[in-house]
């Protein structure tokens, strides 16, 4: 497996202290803000929205909260604005890594990401240095529960229009185009698979393996970054073992 809803269990894992679960829903929130300011806060017309509203409520995210974030956005509370863009660096190993950032402050964050790399062993890359060798693409995550088959899930996936389907025995991952992540999304769910996470990803075309003490310095950078509060997502093109996750999860 790449690896990424394996990276994400671990990361809600981690999230279940108090203070993590605040940051979260920051991070949360400043995305619906987006979203709405982007395309206004009919979540009917606004598939950026609805997909936002739906991670929150995936990440049990109180409706009052997502309600406030919309009507921040809308301007009937008072709000700040939030800059969308790109970071691009490398790891140990030449492992590419894409960082999204959402910032009220654009240069602060470029400093704080450019630290959390330098002190990695890293480094930022120019503009379009990384980002190439990624392509978007929607994944559905879903955790293997007793009695689940995950060959016949597989199947519904591509019968419901996945571009692939990766899995192991304990979660499975289905790639989709953007335009098709909704519709497969609720063809599982009608037919009764419980969906763990759905989200736009930016996919490595191709990826790299490392030894394990380079993996693991990978993970804890990709870590530290995930950790700062501007910071909405962390993508690698670096295909971690199960056994590097296991040993970086304990």
């Amino acid at each position: 497996m790449s690896g990424h809803s394996k990276w994400a269990n671990i990361k809600n894992q981690k999230g279940a202290a108090d203070a993590k679960r605040g940051q979260l829903f920051t991070k949360l929130t400043r995305e619906i803000i987006l979203a709405v300011r982007e395309h206004g806060g009919n979540p009917e017309a606004n598939p950026r929205l609805r997909l936002c509203i739906q991670k929150a409520r995936d990440n049990n995210m109180p409706i009052d909260n997502i309600e406030r974030a919309i009507k921040k956005a809308e301007g009937t509370l008072e709000g700040v604005n939030y800059d969308e863009f790109v970071l691009e660096g490398y790891g140990s190993g030449g492992a590419a890594i894409l960082v999204d950032i959402l910032s009220d402050n654009r240069n602060r964050t470029v400093q704080e990401v450019r630290s959390v790399f330098t002190r990695a062993g890293g480094g930022l890359g120019e503009v379009g240095s990384v980002n190439w060798q990624f392509e978007q693409k929607g994944i559905i995550g879903i955790e293997v529960t007793g009695g689940m088959d995950a060959d016949d899930v597989s199947l519904m996936a591509i019968d419901a229009g996945a571009e692939d389907v990766k899995s192991d025995a304990e979660y499975i991952e289905i790639y989709t185009s953007l335009e098709d992540m909704e519709k497969i999304r609720k063809s599982l769910e009608d037919n009764g698979i419980a969906v763990k996470s759905a989200e736009m990803a930016k996919v490595a075309q191709n990826t790299i393996e490392l030894d394990e003490a380079t993996a693991l310095s990978v993970l804890k950078l990709i870590d530290k970054l995930d950790n700062l509060d501007d910071v909405r997502n962390v993508w690698c093109n670096v295909d971690f073992s199960d056994e590097v996750m296991g040993k970086y999860e304990g």
